[in-house]
Formats: C-alpha cells, sequence, structure tokens
C-alpha cells in the first residue's frame, strides 16, 4: 500500500479522498490555485502545494506542475478525483513515464471509452446492447439523413466527443434533420473542437440507470445500478440506487453486461457504466442500452457506497496498489435505498443561474451524510463548479430514505448565497417522483410548479422583524417599555419586496407583531419563542443581513431605518421618529435655513445613535421634540416649510 498519495483535484471530491486515505493509514498532499489557498481541503491534508493561478488552465489542468509536486513532496501515486484531469490518457501517461502509479484505468482504456462512437462499436464486438442507431465515420450530411431515416423518427444527434448535453439534439421529423444537424455540429466544434456525430434512436421514456463496475486488470464486479434519471439539461440533479421498479431479471441483466463492458479493456479501478433504458413499459431486460462509460469516480458515487458499505476510494487505492478485488461478485450484498441531492449555489427564480457569495452560515443536520468541500467563511468562486454539498440519506425502504432526505433538506442552513435548496426540497416532495414514475424528463415537464416561490409566511417575516430588533433573547426587551403605545416600527426587504413590521409587547414574555394587515401574536415558551404558535425557526445573522431558516431559508436585509425614514421625508416636510427612542440633541431652531443632508436631531434607540438629516433644502417651521424626550415611533421631530411652488 502507499504511504502518501497525492490528489490532483479539490473541493468535496478531495476531501472525499483525504478522509478514506487517512483511515487507511495513507497521508496525503492537496495542490491549491491562488482561490483555494485557505481551502478545506487545503487544510486536512497532510501537506499542500500551490499550483498556480485561479482559473482551472492556470492550475489544475497544469499536468506537469501537479506532477513535480507529487516528486517533491514524495508522494507515490497520483489520485485525480473527478473533472480535471481524471479522464486525459496524456496526463496518465505522464504520471507512469514520473515513475508515479495514477490510481485510476489506463491510458488506453480512456481512449478506448472517450470516443462515443468508437465505445459504441467496442461494447457491440463485447455483446453489450447498444442503442440503435448510426456511429460511423461517413458524416456527409446526406449519408446521415439517410441514416436516420433507417432508423425511424424522432432520432437523437450527438456530439461524438464531451458531454454535458452540448452538440446534443432532438429531431422529430425528417424536414427538421438538416438545420438541428448544422446546430449539432457548430456547438460540437465549440465546445469539443470536433464536430463529428452520431445518429440514435431517441428513446420515448427515457431512464439514466447507471452501474457502477469495478476492476483490477484482470476480473471485473458490478456494485448495483444507480438511477440518475432526476436531470435537467442533461445535468444530474437527484441520485438514487438502486433504481425504482428494478426487477431481479432487470438487474441481474444490466450488471453482467456492465461486467462484460470492463472485461473487454482490461478495466482497472472504479467505472461507470451508463445506460438509456425504455421506461415507457416498466423495466424489461431488452430495453436498455448503452450509453458510455465514465472512466473514474463519478459524484455520485456514495448511495452506492451507502447500499452496499463498500469504501470505493479505499478500493481505489488498494487496486491501484496492485491488490486483487477485495471481493467477488457473489460477496457484494445491497441493503436498504439511498438517495443523494446535490445541493448548488445557483439563482433557480433566474433561470438556476451559478451563484457566488462568501458562505456566512453552514449547517447541516447530523442524520444525513454530507460531503462538501466548503465550511462557514468560504467563498463561493466564479473559477470552479458552484456545488456546496452533497446531501446523502439511507433508509431500509425507499419511501424512508426519501423521507429522510427531504428532512434533512428542510434542516440544512445556508447564508451568504442563494441555493436550489428550495427547488431540492420540492423534488422530493414531488408526487410522481415519490413514487417512483420517474425519467429524464420530470423536471421539465414540471418546471412550473418546482420553482413556484411561494409567499413567505407573516409568522416567518414577524420573528425576522422581532431578531432584527433585538428582542428574542432575555433582557433585550429593557427600555422598551419607557414609553407608550410601546411600539418600534422597522422595515425588512426579501427578494425586492419590503415589509413594514410594527412590534407592540403585551407584557414581559409576549407581544404582537403586525405584518402589513396581519397580526401575529410571538410568546416566550420553555423552550423559546413562538410566532403564530410555531416554534421560532434557526437563525442567523451576518451584518443587515438575516436569514431564518424557515424551509429552505429566507435572508432578509434589515433596512437602516435612518436611511428609510430619509428616503420617505424626501416626499413631504414632516421629519419623524423612525423608531421608539430618546432625543439626544436637537441641533435647528424654528426659521432657520437648511440644506439637504445637514444634521437635524440625533436620537438614541436599539443601542445606537441615530443621525436625523434633513431630506432637502429648506426652513425649519417648527421644532416638535426637545433634547431628552422619549418619543415613540412615528413621533414627528422637525417640521420644514412648505416647498415655493
Amino acid at each position: 500500500m502507499f504511504t502518501k498519495i497525492l490528489i490532483a483535484n479539490r473541493g468535496e471530491i478531495a476531501v472525499r479522498v483525504i478522509e478514506s486515505a487517512r483511515a487507511m493509514g495513507v497521508k496525503t498532499v492537496a495542490v491549491y490555485s491562488d482561490a483555494d489557498a485557505g481551502a478545506k481541503h487545503v487544510q486536512l491534508a497532510d501537506q499542500s502545494v500551490h499550483i498556480g493561478g485561479s482559473a482551472p488552465v492556470d492550475s489544475y489542468l497544469r499536468g506537469e506542475v501537479i506532477i513535480r509536486a507529487a516528486l517533491d513532496t514524495g508522494a507515490q501515486a497520483i489520485h485525480p478525483g473527478y473533472g480535471f484531469l481524471s479522464e486525459n490518457p496524456d496526463f496518465v501517461e505522464a504520471v507512469e513515464a514520473a515513475g508515479l502509479t495514477f490510481i485510476g484505468p489506463s491510458a488506453d482504456a480512456i481512449r478506448a471509452m472517450g470516443l462515443k462512437d468508437a465505445a459504441k462499436a467496442l461494447m457491440e464486438e463485447a455483446g453489450v446492447p447498444v442503442v440503435p442507431g448510426y456511429h460511423g465515420k461517413n458524416q456527409d450530411p446526406e449519408h446521415l439523413s439517410g441514416a436516420a431515416d433507417t432508423i425511424g423518427y424522432p432520432v437523437l444527434i450527438k456530439a461524438v466527443a464531451g458531454g454535458g448535453g452540448k452538440g446534443m439534439r432532438k429531431v422529430a421529423r425528417p424536414e427538421e434533420f438538416a438545420a438541428a444537424l448544422d446546430s449539432a455540429r457548430g456547438e460540437a466544434r465549440t465546445a469539443f473542437g470536433n464536430d463529428a456525430v452520431l445518429i440514435e434512436k431517441f428513446v420515448e421514456k427515457p431512464r439514466h440507470i447507471e452501474v457502477q463496475v469495478f476492476g483490477d486488470g484482470t476480473e471485473a464486479v458490478h456494485l448495483f445500478e444507480r438511477d440518475c434519471s432526476l436531470q435537467r439539461r442533461h445535468q444530474k440533479v437527484i441520485e438514487e440506487a438502486p433504481a425504482p421498479g428494478m426487477t431481479s431479471e432487470m438487474c441481474e441483466a444490466m450488471g453482467e453486461a456492465a461486467v462484460r463492458a470492463a472485461r473487454a479493456i482490461g478495466y482497472k479501478g472504479a467505472g461507470t457504466i451508463e445506460f438509456i433504458v425504455d421506461g415507457s413499459d416498466g423495466l424489461r431486460p431488452d430495453r436498455f442500452w448503452f450509453m458510455e462509460m465514465n472512466t473514474r469516480l463519478q459524484v455520485e458515487h456514495p448511495v452506492t457506497e451507502a447500499i452496499t458499505g463498500i469504501d470505493l476510494v479505499e478500493w481505489q487505492l488498494r487496486v491501484a496498489a496492485g491488490e486483487p478485488l477485495p471481493l467477488t461478485q457473489e460477496q457484494i450484498t445491497l441493503t436498504g435505498h439511498a438517495f443523494e441531492a446535490r445541493l448548488y449555489a445557483e439563482d433557480v427564480p433566474k433561470g438556476f443561474l451559478p451563484a457566488t457569495g462568501t458562505l456566512t452560515h453552514l449547517e447541516f443536520p447530523a442524520r444525513a451524510r454530507i460531503d462538501s468541500g466548503v465550511r462557514a467563511g468560504d467563498t463561493i468562486s466564479p473559477f470552479y463548479d458552484p456545488m456546496i454539498a452533497k446531501v446523502i440519506t439511507h433508509g431500509p425502504t425507499r419511501a424512508i430514505a426519501l423521507a429522510r432526505l427531504s428532512r434533512a433538506l428542510d434542516e440544512s442552513e445556508v447564508a451568504g448565497s442563494v441555493t436550489n435548496l428550495s427547488f431540492l426540497g420540492a423534488l422530493t416532495r414531488h408526487a410522481g417522483f415519490a413514487g417512483g414514475d420517474v425519467d429524464t424528463g420530470l423536471i421539465e415537464r414540471d418546471l412550473e410548479a418546482l420553482t413556484r416561490v411561494d409567499a413567505v409566511p407573516a409568522r416567518v417575516v414577524a420573528q425576522a422583524g422581532f431578531a432584527a430588533a433585538g428582542l428574542m433573547e432575555e433582557g433585550d426587551a429593557t427600555g422598551f417599555t419607557l414609553w407608550s403605545p410601546l411600539a418600534r416600527s422597522l422595515f425588512l426587504e426579501l427578494d425586492g419586496e419590503e415589509y413594514r413590521v410594527v412590534i407592540r409587547l403585551t407584557g414581559s414574555e409576549a407581544a404582537e407583531i403586525a405584518v402589513g394587515a396581519e397580526i401575529v401574536q410571538a410568546r416566550r415558551a420553555p423552550r423559546g419563542w413562538t410566532f403564530a404558535e410555531t416554534r421560532a425557526a434557526p437563525m442567523a445573522r451576518a451584518g443587515n443581513r438575516l436569514t431564518v431558516f424557515d424551509g429552505p431559508g429566507h435572508a432578509f436585509t434589515v433596512v437602516d431605518p435612518l436611511d428609510r425614514a430619509q428616503e420617505a421625508g424626501g416626499d413631504g416636510n414632516l421629519i419623524e421618529a423612525p423608531m421608539p427612542g430618546l432625543v439626544k440633541a436637537v441641533f435647528v431652531a424654528a426659521g432657520q435655513a437648511v440644506t439637504a443632508g445637514e444634521k437635524l436631531a440625533v436620537l438614541e434607540a436599539m443601542k445606537m445613535e441615530h443621525t436625523l438629516t434633513a431630506a432637502r433644502d429648506g426652513t425649519v417651521a417648527e421644532v416638535l421634540a426637545e433634547a431628552g424626550a422619549q418619543v415613540e415611533a412615528g413621533a414627528p421631530l422637525v417640521r420644514l416649510e412648505d416647498e415655493e411652488g
């Protein structure tokens, strides 16, 4: 076994590899870019090496620099993680040429599966079912159109290189083929530098089911399947294992096909055989076809670990070190059901745009497995994938595992960036998904319902206002009862909407909170405050941002009361107290000319001094309060004369 390995990656997969290596007694070396200097994986590793600038091309894609870091630190092997250089055969050869071990398959195996058309031809020779289609070298448009006619519409045009849905077009009728072909080729040329395509039969109710395989270069086994059908724009969102509706006959057929595929290329290490499955008539052994092979560990590997009890990273290290497969096929068993949800920093209402931000608060429930490469205080960088964490749950049945996932998402607390938490939660409650009726088109069909933004409950706004006023903790109401009618007014902003919250204490442990026209009763109970008879949700505050974790979390901006008062003052002559407080000083007198921004008075409230200023040029008509006076929210302090004209 190795004594030290270098991890040529970052984020959650680097952390994941470090954890398994540490459990095996193997030391680790992390590499990092400028943006990752303080990252979690860097702090967890035994050693770390800076490899360049923030952009991947300046750091994580610099194979020669990574190899030099391994040699300089005494590492014996390199684990590629996934992404970056993990499926680059030239990098594999360079690693081995330097006398190091690549923890993964051979360069030949990666090349064999690197192009979809060649891989499909190889799989056909190995007896693995392949989607009906044309995978030949003739790229003449007329020839491709004729192939589509032979296959039968609808068909799918796919780029032979790359992935992620780029260079892919569905064609429903012959007259649409030429335009779709031009579009797919143009996109493929830009994305991959290769505009070659293949034509496949389009499956009407497609399910994406993949089989985890593992080889030692001689023998191969499978570790059951994962269903990855819940996708958006060909990107996986929630994965599960085993696949819902899977029969023993179907499982055996897919497993055997996957193992044949791995053996055909003498595969070594962890890999995934991806199949497209026609789910229109249940899962049938004659309705699945090979799509492609991922010659690396997959993002969704934790669900396989959950149902088999096998640490796949440990297996990777053991096989790379020359050991045979730890278990035979008969020794690998399946227990229960597991789900994985990918939590991203992304703005769902704005079309799932990737988001950035500093995570001011990050907390997950202890009952779920959390694979994450970030901590509270870390920044989601624009240079890399905006994944925050993978939330993984396991249970004896699919229903229990899904219920645990739904609750884990509800109890996850993220502040400092927008996330897809609400979207993920809606998916776990989707009736079709809960019933196991899944296919790759589910999200797009129900996207409007899944991304609907519900109105924020008044009790949540009330809690945010109560906390913003500093009244949630014991003793925070001190001084609040020095005036009557015991009212405090403040403003909150959420997603462009402003809320006015008026708080009136009705006792030492109770209050009425007006949110617009709705009144919310707040009471202190033995376990803390309740709002509308609902226990207060967890909260986090950073500056003027206060997040209430009721469901996915609502991030309110606490509007500075003086700013709000000054904005309102621009439309009138009256300067009012924005909240209850003590008038500390008055700087003007009746008849005095003032200019916009000039100090008029100082109000002490919420343990701070606030300066009230003139919103416009004018003349003071009246001074309505004197220094030392306790005033209510909205009390008039200074009135300016009417503007001429």
